[in-house]
C-alpha cells in the first residue's frame, strides 16, 4: 500500500471539514453514527475540527444489538450531543405498504431512511451532512445509492479502509470500535467482508494497484502473489458499480 504520513493526513482532514463548514455558512455538521469505525472516525475528526457543540450524532438502529451500544460509546466518548431514532417503525411501515422485501432490498430502504433523517436534521439546524464512506467501499460500489452514499461531504472518500484504521488509532477512537468486525448492520450477522467476498486488507492492496497505479491484472497477481481470478473479481466490482459513482446521465442533443 501507499505510505501516508497519518499525522499530516489528520491535519488535512480536520482542515477540510472546518473549511467546508465555513464556506457553506453552516452552523455545524450531522453524522450518522453506526458504531463502526468509519462513522466513529468521521465523528472524531468533526469534533476535532469544529468542537463538540457543533457536531450532532444520529444513531438510527433497526436492530437493538451491540451496534447501538458501540454508537453510544462513540458519542459519549466525544461528549457530543446525540439522538437515538429507531428506524424500524419507518422501514416496517414502508414494507407493509409496498409488500415484503428481500433482505437486500430492505437494507437499501434502511440506508435511504437514515439519509432522509440525516438531512431532515441538517436542514432544520443549518448544518451539513458528513458522509462516512471510504475509498474501498466507494470504488467497489459497496454502498446504497442515494442512501449511505449520499452526503454533502465525505472526509474519508479518498482513504482506503485499512488507512481509516490507522487514522482512527491516531485520533484515539476506542479499541473496541477499531477491533470490531466491519458491518453495515443491515441484517443480523451481516459482515462487510463476507458480502464483498474478500478481506479489506487484500482488497485495498489490489485496488491501489489497479486504480491508483493503473497496473494490469497479471502484474498485480504476480507482484502481490494472489490468483489472477481474485484481481479480476475486484476489477469487476469496480466496473459494475461505475453508475453508482456519478450523477444520472441522459442523451446529449
Amino acid at each position: 500500500m501507499r505510505k501516508l504520513d497519518y499525522s499530516l493526513a489528520v491535519e488535512k482532514l480536520v482542515s477540510f471539514i472546518r473549511e467546508r463548514v465555513k464556506e457553506a455558512g453552516a452552523s455545524g455538521v450531522v453524522v450518522g453514527i453506526s458504531g463502526g469505525i468509519d462513522s466513529a472516525t468521521v465523528a472524531y475528526l468533526a469534533t476535532k475540527a469544529l468542537g463538540g457543540e457543533k457536531v450532532l450524532g444520529l444513531i438510527m438502529p433497526y436492530y437493538e444489538n451491540r451496534d447501538l451500544e458501540d454508537a453510544k460509546l462513540v458519542c459519549e466518548s466525544l461528549g457530543i450531543d446525540y439522538r437515538v431514532i429507531s428506524i424500524k417503525p419507518i422501514v416496517d411501515e414502508f414494507e407493509r405498504r409496498v409488500g415484503e422485501l428481500d433482505v437486500r432490498s430492505r437494507g437499501n430502504v434502511m440506508a435511504r431512511t437514515r439519509m432522509v433523517l440525516l438531512y431532515a436534521h441538517a436542514n432544520a439546524m443549518n448544518r451539513l451532512v458528513l458522509g462516512t464512506s471510504n475509498r474501498s467501499e466507494f470504488l467497489t460500489g459497496y454502498f446504497t445509492k442515494w442512501g449511505d452514499g449520499a452526503s454533502d461531504y465525505a472526509p474519508l472518500i479518498n482513504l482506503y479502509k485499512t488507512e481509516v484504521w490507522e487514522v482512527a488509532r491516531l485520533l484515539g477512537v476506542p479499541e473496541r470500535i477499531i477491533n470490531r468486525k466491519p458491518s453495515a448492520g443491515l441484517w443480523e450477522g451481516q459482515s462487510d467482508e463476507d458480502e464483498l467476498g474478500i478481506s479489506y486488507r487484500i482488497l485495498d492492496e489490489i485496488l491501489w494497484r489497479l486504480v491508483d497505479l493503473g497496473m494490469g491484472k497479471d502484474e498485480i497477481a504476480n507482484e502481490f502473489n494472489v490468483p489472477i481470478e481474485t484481481v479480476g473479481y475486484v476489477e469487476g466490482l469496480v466496473k459494475n458499480s461505475e453508475h453508482k459513482r456519478r450523477l444520472p446521465l441522459g442523451p446529449t442533443f
